[in-house]
């Protein structure tokens, strides 16, 4: 059957489409400098978690699912790269129709042999050479662009993965809040503290999530670009540095760097906060201090035990310490679990609950530095 002239229009206009919704995905993602919701990149994010969500849960061993969900990334920037190419190739084909001789077979194969520069297909007219050089334009400047992304993306993970790696020597593998205190305080068993660094480190982690906020948001594959080392994660690793702010604050308000750990909680708040809302999570603006927290009070009273041991100037009691901890962790622990559930990052302590995990896994402790003299 042979379809009439008028159908072919109407599919020209439907690919005239498919190829304005390639673009615009391609320019949002790639080249617009702030947050473009992108249905295609969307589905592609759904579809690929939900294949790997689906693998995953096989693997009962939290390794083996991080050594698996470590190319999910990978696939996302395949299958994305792909699916723009399709999506402009079908839109072209279907542009080239109406000309095509031949039939809808000959125009695919035009479509094709252009989009790809392959060059072996020229079809004849006027009209057909303007589309044909089009679409030859279209796949040079989709492969080009995501080729040319690659080394910032990478430079945005190293920016990121560098702070991480440097905090695990404080803060424990994987990361906990109450540890990185400890630690400090401890310093490596020499018998004098260091928390005089702890106002640095927030400073430095203040800067890290603004930059962390602006390109996790920009280009939302980075979300899933996991750490080197299985049991370390920048979802983790931030919600550390938050948690060990708001422990400061509350247990020990007069040896606390107060600016500098607001100023830090601040800015995690932010980042976790705009970037589950880039990944589609209905998080407020602001939290309200009335909906609470999930962590318990005994889970807190775990982690006075922790800075105990060590001997760290506790000021306050745990009952006069935990409304105001509840008060700062409010502003970002909904955020932060929505975050660590759905890239499914190492189940540390204080974290939230994970879709295949059912413990969370303390620190690792190295054993214990050499006393002082």
């Amino acid at each position: 059957m042979v379809m009439p002239q008028a159908g072919r229009i109407a599919a020209a206009v439907v690919g005239g489409l498919l190829i304005l919704a390639s673009v615009s995905s391609v320019s949002g993602t790639l080249i617009v400098t702030r947050l473009v919701r992108s249905r295609l990149t969307r589905w592609i994010d759904r579809g690929v978690d939900w294949g790997y969500q689906l693998a995953a849960a096989r693997a009962a061993d939290y390794r083996r699912r991080d050594r698996l969900l470590a190319t999910q990334a990978a696939a996302i920037l395949l299958i994305q790269l792909a699916a723009w190419l399709v999506v402009a190739y079908v839109g072209f084909a279907l542009l080239l129709w109406p000309f095509a001789a031949r039939g809808v077979v000959s125009a695919f194969t035009d479509a094709g042999s252009s989009l790809f520069t392959l060059g072996f297909a020229v079809p004849a007219g006027a009209v057909p050479a303007v589309i044909v050089f089009l679409a030859a334009a279209v796949g040079l400047l989709i492969i080009t662009l995501q080729i040319a992304y690659l080394p910032t993306l990478y430079a945005a993970f190293n920016r990121r993965e560098t702070e991480v790696a440097l905090l695990n020597a404080r803060a424990g593998v994987p990361s906990w809040g109450p540890e990185l205190l400890a630690r400090t305080h401890y310093a490596l068993g020499s018998g004098t503290s260091t928390l005089d660094t702890m106002p640095d480190l927030y400073a430095a982690w203040e800067r890290w999530a603004a930059d962390v906020t602006e390109s996790h948001t920009t280009y939302l594959p980075l979300v899933r670009f996991r750490s080197p080392t299985p049991l370390s994660s920048w979802v983790t690793a931030l919600l550390a540095v938050l948690d060990s702010a708001a422990l400061f604050l509350a247990l020990s308000p007069g040896a606390a760097p107060e600016v500098p750990a607001r100023l830090c909680l601040r800015g995690g708040f932010l980042c976790f906060s705009r970037i589950a809302r880039a990944m589609g999570f209905d998080i407020p603006e602001e939290a309200d201090p009335k909906s609470g927290i999930s962590l318990t009070y005994a889970e807190f009273l775990d982690a006075v035990v922790r800075m105990r041991q060590v001997g760290f100037p506790i000021e306050r009691t745990p009952e006069e310490a935990w409304p105001e901890f509840v008060g700062w962790r409010v502003n970002y622990e909904r955020a932060a679990y929505a975050v660590a559930a759905a890239v499914d990052s190492v189940p540390a302590l204080w974290s939230g609950p994970r879709r295949h995990t059912a413990a969370p896994i303390a620190p690792i402790r190295p054993a214990r530095g050499r006393p002082p003299k």
